[in-house]
């Protein structure tokens, strides 16, 4: 029997199994609103048969956008827009539905990544002045961002709040709040982004303030009966930087909190990282924090293989795997997974004729049909 297939709770939200969609940008939309390309991309990957599908990060403001095309919802328009894509892809798929969201804090105002990915800077057509915790840039050449003040702070922590409440309406399942990959609140978390001198900055319980303020915000905006839970960066990867001892420690908070669940990644806030890249290279990262706060735990990272994702979830190293890049290249791979592991998934009726015969039994309730 495989565990990789076995049920999950994040909190009260049930999952068919432990394959997670990992939330992945696709530089697509218009003023924050999805369109064609969001409807053809989600709707494809509600077909996956994985447990849950995670939206890609989500602006809660226009000014927190990885770049000028990210998804946002801090819009009527934007909700509208999501809306509509929703209902395409919950029309044919039971996948439960998480929304990632998160603030670019200094690395917003930047170019997609087939264009470069670099800072496109204030005054440039598309571009806008950034904020953050402290006035430092990500790389030394590009414009420092403003430092936020209280005003900024508080708009910021509402930001995410009235998000929650618009995912809310939305029907969405769970929220994933980003603080990872250097966007803002890692870049609050980790003392190479944060050298405010305030309530903010300084001891890893201030470092960690905002970050777990702006939880509380969501955690009391979102029904109580749908989670939250944060995605983490583990370690920076940097000497001197936000690492696994003060992620156990952010865990703990956040645990004591509510929260259903840490996602944890790696890296993200500084150039200088030296990322030891390998098969499940962040694994170890998500071992730990599950280990020492008991707290249900996805890994991420060059997770490829079924066998491979078996063997974290039996070995007890995380209670679930996320998968991105796998996932783009193979919509399919839970179907594929549960062919290699003896397993079954769920699949629109309209596919049940693909399944080889040799395994009939694939697919849950599903029979060859027509000739």
């Amino acid at each position: 029997m495989s565990l990789l297939f076995e049920p999950l709770h994040l909190g009260p939200l049930r999952l068919d199994n432990r394959i997670i969609v990992a939330p992945m940008c696709q530089y697509s939309a218009t003023d924050g609103t999805p369109g064609d390309w969001h409807t053809v991309h989600l709707g494809t990957l509600a077909l996956s048969g994985a447990g849950l599908l995670i939206l890609e990060a989500t602006a809660v403001l226009a000014e927190g956008r990885i770049s000028p095309a990210d998804l946002g919802l801090y819009s009527d328009a934007n909700e509208e827009g999501l809306a509509g894509v929703l209902r395409a892809a919950r029309a044919h798929s039971p996948i439960k539905v998480a929304i990632q969201l998160g603030h670019a804090g200094r690395k917003a105002s930047s170019r997609a990544p087939w264009d470069g990915g670099s800072q496109i800077r204030p005054g440039e057509p598309q571009g806008w002045q950034a904020v953050a915790p402290s006035a430092l840039p990500h790389a030394p050449d590009e414009v420092p961002p403003i430092a936020l003040d209280a005003a900024g702070l508080a708009r910021t922590r509402e930001a995410f709040a009235e998000a929650a409440r618009r995912a809310a309406r939305l029907g969405i399942d769970g929220i994933e709040i980003h603080a990872a990959h250097g966007y803002l609140l890692h870049q609050f978390l980790s003392p190479i982004a944060n050298q405010r001198t305030d309530d903010y900055g300084g001891s890893l319980a201030n470092r960690m303030r905002f970050p777990l303020e702006v939880f509380d915000a969501v955690r009391a905006a979102f029904p109580a009966d749908r989670p939250v839970w944060v995605r983490v960066s583990g370690t920076d990867w940097v000497p001197g930087g936000w690492d696994i001892d003060s992620t156990v420690a952010f865990a703990e908070a956040l645990k004591a909190r509510g929260c259903a669940a840490m996602h944890v990644s790696s890296g993200g806030v500084s150039p200088q990282q030296a990322i030891p890249l390998g098969p499940g290279y962040q694994v170890p990262l998500a071992q730990q924090v599950k280990a020492e706060t008991g707290i249900t735990t996805v890994a991420v990272g060059l997770i490829t293989e079924p066998e491979q994702a078996e063997a974290i979830v039996a070995a007890g190293q995380a209670d679930a795997v996320s998968l991105a890049r796998a996932m783009l290249y193979d919509p399919r791979w839970p179907w594929h997974a549960a062919a290699k592991l003896g397993a079954q998934v769920k699949a629109p009726p309209q596919y049940w004729r693909s399944q080889p015969r040799a395994l009939k039994h694939l697919f849950e309730n599903a029979s060859f049909g027509a000739r």
